[in-house]
């Protein structure tokens, strides 16, 4: 008679706080405030060990040992750019890597999570879309980027991630359920505890989507445009404009906003396809009327190990104030948002799982 497989462990992590309610009370059969505790531990403290769960009974603690897991990614590689900014090389339980930012920001750090395992927009200026797709992420995997970051800093004595940003490997709208649990619990009280005011989601837009995150209220979308006419986007991101430009902004004019919140258009420059100041008058006609704020980036070309000739070049820093400053001039709130850790690939457009040289965690 073949030997019985051993169950598979629940990876606590991804479950929400009602799942894991489920599971302490059900399937453990434990009193429901054995929830709380383990919330506690393992969000907010960031313990990996049953065993250093002090206020759990021994029983309870070799009873979680035999039925759940504890899944943190585990970082293969850790670089850090001559500006502060961390890039983690993260490799997954099935094998699968993916990477997560740390960017410094005065007092706090930022941190920019992947979603997916690639991506399937295959936008034509960025390394991440050059690697294709292979799947979405789970919850567990997506917060567990978090937890790891936070054990680095601490590791490092250094200050604490504040905010977070859905702008990493992958389209976070295509992912949407697990991101929806995500942003649920991220904001627990109890838990990471990091408000919805803080957490962006950068996505090249998806109408149907943009609206049940609204409906949610979970956080701020922050939207890929990088094009001012339908026909620029088409050439520059073909799968996103798939989606025209004004059912898209449609879309967004319609997302319930706090008073003090604004839709973020990020710009990515790229010298000589989209930055002169015809391309400007055509965003003010595009954006002039609407409740928004507009990042303009600079193009980051990839390492040349990744890519020997790459299609774009950065533009001309002179144009890109003069394109900030028309946009100003017209009352369109605008940023130039510096590129951090562009040394180790880090920046925006660049993630595409290259260690180069490292520093081993």
């Amino acid at each position: 008679m073949p030997e019985a497989k051993p169950e598979a462990k629940v990876d606590l992590l991804n479950l929400t706080r009602s799942e894991l309610e489920a599971f302490v009370t059900q399937e453990l059969r434990q009193p429901r405030f054995r929830t709380d505790q383990l919330w506690h531990w393992l969000w907010r403290r960031g313990v990996r060990d049953f065993a250093a769960m002090t206020n759990l009974s021994k029983d309870l603690k070799g009873l979680l040992a035999r039925r759940a897991a504890i899944n943190w990614p585990a970082v293969d590689v850790a670089r850090t750019s001559r500006d502060g900014t961390i890039k983690l090389l993260l490799r997954l339980a099935d094998g699968e890597r993916i990477e997560t930012v740390l960017i410094p920001m005065g007092q706090h750090y930022t941190q920019c999570l992947s979603t997916q395992v690639g991506c399937a927009m295959a936008c034509s200026f960025c390394s991440t879309g050059e690697l294709g797709f292979t799947r979405n992420m789970t919850m567990g995997e997506i917060l567990g980027q978090v937890m790891v970051g936070r054990a680095h800093l601490a590791g490092a004595g250094l200050p604490i991630v504040r905010n977070l940003v859905f702008m990493g490997m992958g389209e976070p709208l295509m992912n949407l359920p697990e991101l929806l649990r995500s942003l649920e619990t991220l904001g627990s009280a109890e838990g990471i505890s990091i408000a919805s005011r803080r957490a962006t989601v950068s996505s090249v837009g998806i109408p149907a989507a943009l609206k049940v995150l609204g409906d949610f209220g979970l956080a701020v979308p922050a939207i890929s445009l990088h094009a001012p006419t339908q026909e620029l986007r088409a050439k520059l991101m073909p799968k996103a404009a798939r989606v025209p430009l004004d059912e898209l902004l449609a879309a967004l004019d319609a997302y319930p906003l706090k008073s003090r919140e604004r839709v973020t258009y990020e710009y990515i420059m790229l010298g000589g396809v989209n930055d002169s100041i015809q391309h400007a008058k055509q965003l003010v006609k595009l954006l002039g009327q609407r409740r928004c704020k507009v990042n303009l980036i600079g193009y980051n070309p990839p390492p040349p190990e990744a890519t020997p000739n790459p299609p774009f070049r950065a533009p001309d820093p002179a144009g890109v104030l003069a394109f900030e400053e028309y946009l100003r001039s017209r009352r369109i709130t605008t940023f130039i948002r510096r590129s951090m850790g562009q040394d180790i690939a880090a920046a925006c457009g660049q993630l595409k799982l290259l260690a180069g040289p490292e520093e081993v965690a």
